[in-house]
């Protein structure tokens, strides 16, 4: 396994509220955390930061090597599951917290498998030959999409595009959306905030992919959503099986 990963400000913001985690378990699998977080003043920035912690520390404390893909799936569910608890709690007992929440994508790669759950609008693509977005956003203009009521063009400059229907630490529970799939050798599993996927088209992406050596694509991709306007932080995680 590859694992290479960059953050960025961006152009416009002047806090980052995109956090992120990369580690090898026991059994050389890798595992990816990314959050975007959303709140007043520094309250994105500790939802996505408490929410990376605590996914990746259950993570660590509960993996075995003998887990299969449905008990990793079960394991990243619950990782996330209490990652809401804890950040809803904080939400609760501080005031300067109330309705934080952040995104969240966390994925498990061993062998040939990708197992990964997500809430919100961050994404996961797998990449080879083709780009395939493996997640389904959470929020207003895809369930508009969906519904018929907007066309993918339309949505990508809707006024509400960034509005998520789903947020650990909005509600007490929290619904995530999860899957399994396989990964062949030579292809990637791209993890990313928003800030990367709202500036740089999926054929952009992919094409980056194709011309360049992989250690160098993280950089690249947040390159070119800075230079497409950097309009929000930008976080990238690359595994290449």
């Amino acid at each position: 396994m590859q694992i290479f990963s960059k953050i960025d400000i961006g152009r416009v913001r002047s806090s980052n509220q995109d956090a992120y985690f990369t580690g090898e378990l026991s059994d050389g699998s890798a595992f990816v955390v990314v959050c975007d977080g959303m709140g007043g003043a520094n309250a994105g920035n500790i939802a996505s930061e408490t929410a990376v912690k605590g996914i990746s520390e259950y993570i660590l404390k509960s993996y075995r090597m003998s887990m299969d893909t449905t008990d990793i799936e079960k394991l990243l569910i619950n990782a996330i599951s209490s990652a809401n608890i804890e950040i809803y709690d904080m939400s609760l007992k501080r005031p300067e917290l109330s309705g934080m929440g952040t995104t969240a994508v966390v994925a498990i790669v061993k062998q040939n498998s990708v197992v990964f759950a997500h809430v919100g609008d961050s994404r996961a693509y797998m990449i080879g030959d083709n780009i395939v977005q493996l997640t389904r956003d959470h929020s207003v203009v895809q369930s508009l999409v969906e519904s018929g009521k907007l066309t993918q063009s339309e949505a990508k400059v809707h006024p509400r595009k960034n509005v998520i229907t789903r947020a650990l630490g909005a509600e007490e529970n929290v619904v995530c959306d999860s899957d399994i799939i396989d990964i062949q050798e030579g292809q990637t599993l791209l993890v990313c905030t928003d800030g990367l996927s709202n500036f740089v088209e999926a054929s952009d992406i992919l094409r980056i992919f194709k011309k360049n050596n992989i250690e160098k694509v993280a950089s690249i991709l947040v390159d070119t959503a800075n230079q497409n306007g950097g309009g929000d932080n930008i976080a990238v995680v690359t595994v290449t099986r």
